[in-house]
């Protein structure tokens, strides 16, 4: 029973230590530390196997390595219209054309935004037409989507100015003309210039 203690401590023991077996006086077998005793002979130990366990730094690293990285874009800018720039038009009508370096990747899709919300489903064409904006001071911006719907890149927000012509204005833009007379409140018929005659019809 002695011997069988002694050499269940040989697991405990560090690798790096030496272990030493020697007989006895009473016949017994003794496994110890100590060299000097007896006529104590060195123990050979195998080489004990080492694993890395799953989930250690280095297998999270290799991992992390292999993931590849999201593509960048050098450039992506709105062309059209330039900054600070002023639209005018009666129905509220602009084209936004924009441009990205490199050009769009497979799977990426340009999104438009007006005032922060999306002016349409995104897609692969860097050119919108829209349609019906108020007048005022708006803001444009674009993005550009991965294949997942994330957002590799966009643009700050960049302003422009939307002047509507209204009717007044159009009037102003437009003089009365002799159809116009009795159908606009501004050319009452009185003062429908008179039509000038063919100065020939009068030899008939």
């Amino acid at each position: 029973m002695k011997c069988w203690l002694l050499i269940a401590c040989l697991f405990v023991l560090p690798a790096s230590a030496e272990v030493f077996t020697y007989v006895d006086a009473q016949g017994n077998r003794v496994f110890t530390d100590q060299p000097g005793i007896g006529n104590a002979k060195r123990v050979p130990l195998a080489t004990g196997n080492r694993m890395t366990a799953p989930g250690t730094s280095a297998a999270i690293a290799t991992k992390k390595t292999a993931k590849k990285p999201r593509f960048h874009y050098d450039m992506l800018r709105i062309l059209v219209p330039e900054p600070d720039a002023t639209v005018r038009s009666t129905a509220g009508e602009i084209i936004v054309s924009v441009t990205s370096e490199p050009g769009l990747q497979r799977g990426h899709r340009y999104r438009l935004l007006l005032d922060g919300q999306p002016t349409a489903e995104p897609g692969p064409s860097p050119v919108f037409a829209l349609s019906n904006i108020n007048r005022g001071t708006h803001q444009l911006s674009v993005e550009i989507l991965d294949e997942h719907g994330r957002t590799v890149e966009r643009t700050a927000n960049q302003p422009f100015h939307m002047q509507r012509m209204s009717l007044a204005q159009k009037r102003k833009v437009k003089p009365c003309t002799l159809d116009d007379y009795g159908q606009r409140p501004e050319c009452p018929p009185s003062d429908k210039p008179a039509v000038e005659k063919n100065p020939f019809l009068r030899f008939f």
